[in-house]
């Protein structure tokens, strides 16, 4: 039983990841399932309205089924009605892409989103992934509130992120990690260039409220050519402005108090983890 969950799981993350559908022989010669117990997670999974099949003995894709329970949780939460309005202003003030996201254990997902380009280049990534922590700002800026033996252990976990799959300046080292995380700390915000992707700057500042751990990031993101280093620094006390004012009203989200109440307790590890 435990065995058929976990791989329903597999099967379910990595059709999220293929919303065109794929072979039911693909998706087990990838995910290393016997292609008959790949086929019954999927017969089980279309019962349960998770995954459709787009034709008789065709290609299989997720429903959006998930999607809307997914939606429907962050609608409850009271997440978007109380950050929203606030990545509003600050795509209205930075005109790039504004996002955040929280933290989850030992992931961030970005949750909620506000492009602030009218028009020219934008950068504007899908809402609902997780984070690549070692080359991201917002993986820079989340982690950095962390102890450091404790930021590099989540990293290894996740793996660093390579330079030929994100930006070609993305870190690959746990002492270019380090200095980075120390230049975080002293400007209270993040900042990179072509870390996660070529031709890409980046800024995060985490949320976090006085002596607790932080409970998520917002980023501004845009080309390089208009987020330029002395921009970036020129958004730097509106954006810790914008996630202290977050960081004051979460407390009216249940996801929030329940992340700082989670992390906060036993110990300073724990309190920051």
């Amino acid at each position: 039983m435990a065995n058929a969950l976990v791989r329903s799981f597999q099967i379910v993350e990595y059709l999220a990841a293929r919303p065109e559908g794929m072979p039911m022989a693909s998706i087990a010669d990838e995910l290393g399932i016997p292609r008959s117990a790949c086929h019954r997670v999927l017969v089980e999974l279309i019962e349960c309205g998770y995954v459709r099949q787009m034709r008789e003995h065709g290609d299989y894709a997720l429903t959006t089924k998930l999607a809307a329970l997914g939606l429907n949780y962050l609608s409850s939460s009271g997440i978007i009605d109380i950050a929203q309005p606030i990545i509003d202003r600050m795509a209205t003030i930075s005109g790039e892409l504004v996002r955040l996201a929280i933290v989850d254990g030992e992931r961030l997902t970005f949750v909620a989103k506000m492009q602030g380009a009218k028009s020219g280049l934008r950068y504007d990534p899908d809402t609902g992934t997780d984070v690549r922590l070692s080359c991201s700002a917002a993986g820079h800026a989340w982690l950095s509130t962390l102890p450091e033996e404790r930021a590099m252990e989540i990293v290894l976990h996740q793996g660093f992120g390579s330079a030929e799959q994100f930006g070609p300046k993305a870190p690959t080292t746990m002492a270019q990690l380090s200095r980075i995380f120390k230049e975080t700390r002293k400007r209270g915000f993040s900042m990179i260039n072509e870390m996660f992707a070529p031709g890409m700057s980046a800024m995060a500042a985490p949320v976090q409220r006085e002596g607790e751990a932080a409970i998520g990031v917002i980023t501004i993101a845009g080309p390089n050519v208009r987020l330029t280093e002395a921009r970036m620094l020129e958004l730097g006390a509106p954006l810790l402005a914008m996630t202290a004012e977050l960081a004051m009203a979460s407390r009216a989200s249940p996801i929030f108090v329940r992340s700082g109440t989670r992390s906060g307790a036993g110990g300073t590890k724990a309190a920051l983890a």
